[in-house]
């Protein structure tokens, strides 16, 4: 297999990028801070049991894991630009083209590496194949775990969280798993 030869300002442009998104590792998930969760997770912690959950529900239903875990990886990435905006920011804020910043994001990149973040991006928001709600419903049981986890921790505001994220879900597979999640203790995984 021949492997492309990048050039020097291709590299350097992949390079760039990826250095942007290690912010994602230094950008804390804002709707934790309201909740008083000290040292809450970032978005990289989120995106990355997203994406593990993305196959799971992914192959459960049918689908294909790998798409739907692809999707995840980079369902938050323009967070890079935009941060990550809570449900109390959003009604104040225009909506964010999740799509236009992914566009901005690569735009100096091979089109190769384009094209691909642009139709994942795309294909997440678009929610049309069964991937695309499989990676959505892992971002809302993510978020769904994660309080479960907080609350265990002994914050009391949780149940907002659990229970918004919940009623989102829509593919049976999330559903059976939230339920399982509701009444396992977060320690279970030890026995």
């Amino acid at each position: 297999m021949d492997t492309p030869q990048l050039g020097p300002t291709a590299a350097t442009e992949i390079a760039a990028f990826a250095f942007e998104l290690g912010t994602l590792k230094r950008e804390s998930r804002k709707g934790w801070l309201d909740a008083h969760v000290p040292n809450p997770e970032s978005v990289a912690d989120h995106t990355c049991r997203t994406a593990q959950l993305a196959a799971l529900i992914a192959a459960l239903e049918g689908g294909d894991p790998a798409r739907a875990s692809h999707m995840a990886v980079w369902h938050d990435s323009q967070e890079t630009r935009t941060r990550d905006l809570n449900k109390t920011a959003k009604p104040f804020l225009p909506a964010v083209d999740h799509e236009a910043v992914t566009a901005a994001q690569v735009a100096r990149m091979p089109d190769l590496l384009q094209t691909l973040l642009r139709e994942t991006v795309a294909e997440f928001e678009a929610q049309a194949t069964l991937e695309a709600v499989a990676a959505r419903d892992a971002d809302r049981l993510e978020c769904l775990f994660q309080a479960i986890e907080y609350r265990a921790a002994g914050n009391t505001l949780m149940q907002e969280w659990i229970e918004d994220s919940y009623s989102k879900l829509k593919t049976t597979s999330a559903l059976q798993i939230a339920d399982a999640a509701l009444t396992t203790s977060p320690l279970h995984w030890r026995q």
